[in-house]
């Protein structure tokens, strides 16, 4: 199949060669100031208005024309459009670097009317974020993030009052891939969810997949979520950071040799315990409640073909209670790549990359003191190469090893514990792939994105192996040595998208994709916590499976400066995990015996209006959904709805820029509420209540809305130093959201039962911070 691909595709470009000799322009687009390279910028030829390209994660670019004179004009959304004349006669390397528009009335920007993006591209599901809207956008203590941010995307549902999990499509939270630098990054949150792990002064590009999944992505089955950290300042040294009420932020960047390579630093740290200092209980005076996280990376080019990027994401949570308990977790990535071009037509990446989640849970109490630890471990090879075979076709092909070592869980105790010492069996096991895809512009009107990649999943010793019946009963076992295969899986994952142009301003796309996932998670709980436990794929748990279809319309107006989507997406997944009634998950030997398998389906409507240039611009999401599950162990085996299943989910975002000092923001957010299980009925056993519980998820939570508002106050302009105060209102009316609802006892009439509802944040939440930059 793939011999047939290339050789239709060679033939294809032979065949144009002789129609007309072409040549190809390559080189790479930056940020003027910063030397920053740029990302998506795209690159046309004004005489050919079909003809054009777009810069890749490195702003490389690479088009082909036939000979002739022509005007290039390079754009990107915010900056200043460079025109270029060039005689093209030969294959030739025009590198440029492009202004940022600085002053108010070039917000309307007249030059990026041109880009229609949305409507000529056939990727679909893809939202792309700005990182000045997201540091506009009002979020909870005045901490920016971008999870919080795309959870105001249609499609994408935050888990929780405050949280910053979230669900794609009717998948599961384990079910999104988040990528920071290409690395994995396990667990996104700090203090269990208020706050993500990804400092925004540190981040150049946020991208976010939920449909039409291209072939270089695998893994997961219903998102990806690639960050890209900045590089750094090649030009000059900067310092830029802030002071907020909990938490503060510095980052310094400069040249490493100018023009050549930079570096940058960024590091981020609340100071809550500092209050508990304040606390007249000792307990509370002597105990840990912060996290911080810090970002590095650095590049040199040490030619036009050849340069080296070096990148590390360090972070941490610490809480205790002092001599009672402690829990912390962490995340620690890294990420070696090398860049070479071996061609103005053939870009390649090699990527060495590690990742680390880990968590320690100690409990100190006399006679119950033990130490609980897990981690995943990740160690990844990856090659990927870009080749723009003609003005007609770009493929990207590559291949990645990527080594799991997991270690489930284990107990250490103490001598004088009631505990007893458990240790889990460390898991290892190989997920490689390859892949293959190719950009096509089939006409003037229609262009096709298709490839397919295959994923092999390879569970090895050493350890032993168990097989169980659907009773958790144990059927056979068997113990393997280092490196010998214990089970092994192969799964080949189409990719189809097309776009068709119904005009310049419209289309109609449509897509496919599969996905399979061999890393999941077991977990009771709505987001991430420290204590999730991940298992690879088994001689019991196969790989999950889903077959995603859509649709959509997309259209342009007033200039592009607004752009219009409706999706329709239909979602069916297969070998869907769940546990049991009652199982324990946590340093369990035989875990996989309390695991249910079923399947699900998802399906909805996706409406989507963004206003993009000008004093006023935002967007408004609205999403019509539906996702269920179905296991033969649960509910009698009919489909019930998913824990993230809500029929409404509406998200209104707007900013204004009133002058060149004051900006303002507001965001509104209502959603159906989670599904849940209620008790339906009740006994007393020994003067004990137990309850009876409905059908898994019948019930509803009350739904919920808030209102946030925010406002950033620019300082004086100086050549040397300049500074902003950031101010928000997090819960603007006070709404109670449902955080939690539990049953007890009425204290006046035993008889009776009362619902108890638990709201994270019950009064507006104020918050201000300084940022300043020098």
């Amino acid at each position: 199949m793939y011999r047939l691909l290339i050789i239709i595709l060679v033939l294809t470009g032979s065949l144009r060669s002789f129609a007309q000799k072409r040549y190809t322009l390559s080189g790479v687009i930056k940020d003027e100031v910063t030397g920053e390279t740029l990302i998506g910028a795209t690159v046309r030829i004004k005489e050919l208005p079909q003809s054009g390209s777009s810069t890749n994660n490195y702003g490389f670019y690479s088009l082909s024309a036939p000979e002739g004179k022509y005007t290039l004009l390079f754009t990107y959304v915010g900056y200043e459009t460079i025109s270029r004349t060039v005689s093209l006669n030969q294959n030739q390397s025009i590198n440029v670097s492009i202004l940022a528009k600085g002053n108010l009335q070039e917000v309307v920007i007249t030059a990026n009317k041109a880009n229609s993006d949305q409507v000529k591209s056939p990727q679909m599901g893809l939202e792309k974020l700005n990182m000045a809207q997201i540091n506009n956008v009002p979020v909870i203590m005045g901490e920016k993030d971008i999870l919080k941010t795309i959870s105001l995307m249609p499609g994408i549902k935050a888990s929780s009052e405050g949280n910053t999990g979230f669900y794609v499509r009717g998948g599961g939270s384990d079910q999104n891939l988040i990528l920071l630098d290409e690395a994995t990054v396990y667990n996104a949150s700090h203090l269990f969810g208020f706050f993500s792990t990804f400092n925004s002064d540190a981040i150049k590009d946020v991208s976010i997949y939920k449909g039409g999944m291209p072939a270089q992505y695998g893994g997961r089955l219903s998102s990806v979520l690639d960050i890209k950290m900045n590089e750094g300042n090649s030009k000059d040294f900067t310092v830029q950071g802030g002071i907020g009420l909990i938490a503060s932020r510095l980052k310094v960047e400069g040249p490493i040799v100018k023009d050549k390579g930079s570096f940058m630093v960024s590091a981020r740290r609340t100071y809550v315990d500092a209050f508990l200092k304040l606390s007249s209980d000792t307990a509370i005076k002597n105990s840990s409640l912060y996290f911080y996280d810090i970002n590095v990376k650095a590049n040199y080019h040490f030619n036009d073909k050849n340069a080296i990027y070096i990148s590390g994401y360090f972070g941490k949570d610490v809480l205790g209670l002092k001599n009672i308990f402690g829990t912390n977790w962490g995340n620690a990535t890294g990420t070696i790549r090398f860049n070479h071009l071996f061609s103005n037509r053939l870009f390649s990446n090699t990527s060495l990359i590690y990742s680390n989640y880990n968590y320690t849970i100690q409990n100190f109490q006399n006679d119950q003191g033990f130490k609980a630890v897990s981690k995943i471990t990740d160690l990844n090879l990856k090659q990927d190469f870009q080749y723009s075979l003609n003005d007609n076709h770009l493929v990207k092909f590559g291949v990645n090893v990527l080594h799991h070592t997991i270690s489930p869980g284990s107990i250490n105790s103490d001598e004088s514990s009631s505990y007893n010492n458990v240790k889990t069996e460390l898991r290892y096991g190989f997920e490689n792939a390859a892949y293959i895809s190719d950009e096509w512009k089939v006409s003037d009107k229609l262009s096709v994105l298709y490839g397919v990649r295959l994923n092999g999943m390879f569970l090895t010793g050493p350890g032993t192996f168990k097989s169980y019946d659907l009773k958790g009963e144990v059927l056979s076992s068997s113990t393997y040595k280092s490196n010998q295969l214990v089970k092994s899986y192969f799964n080949l994952e189409p990719r189809l998208s097309a776009s068709y142009q119904l005009n310049e301003q419209s289309s109609v796309k449509a897509s496919y994709n599969r996905n399979t996932q061999n890393v999941h998670l077991l977990s009771n709980s709505t987001s991430s916590t420290p204590t999730d436990l991940y298992v690879i794929s088994s001689k019991n748990i196969k790989p999950e499976i889903a077959d995603q279809v859509s649709a959509g319309y997309f259209r342009n107006f007033k200039d592009n400066a607004f752009e219009f989507s409706a999706e329709v997406y239909y979602k069916a997944l297969q070998n869907q995990i769940d546990y049991k009634d009652g199982a324990q998950l946590i340093v369990n030997q035989d875990v996989e015996a309390e695991l249910t398998y079923g399947s699900g389906r998802a399906y909805g409507i996706e409406l989507f209006l963004k206003k993009k240039y000008g004093r006023f611009n935002g967007w408004v999401g609205y999403t019509l959904s539906k996702t269920e599950r179905k296991f033969d162990a649960i509910n009698g085996g009919k489909y019930f709805s998913a824990r993230q299943d809500r029929t409404h989910d509406l998200s209104l975002v707007g900013i204004y820029t009133l002058n060149k000092r004051w900006t303002f923001s507001g965001t509104f957010v209502y959603a159906t509420g989670n599904a849940v299980t209620y008790p339906t009925g009740k006994y007393n056993i020994g003067g004990l209540t137990t309850y009876s519980y409905s059908a898994r998820n019948s019930y509803r939570q009350p739904a919920t809305h808030r209102l946030d508002l925010g406002a950033t106050l620019e300082g004086k302009e100086n050549k040397k130093f300049s500074s902003s105060w950031t101010f928000s209102i997090y819960n603007v009316y006070s709404r109670r959201d449902p955080f939690s609802i539990t049953f007890r006892d009425s204290k006046t009439d035993p008889t009776k039962t009362e619902a108890v509802q638990t709201s994270i944040f019950a009064t507006p939440i104020p918050s201000v911070t300084w940022n300043f930059k020098f």
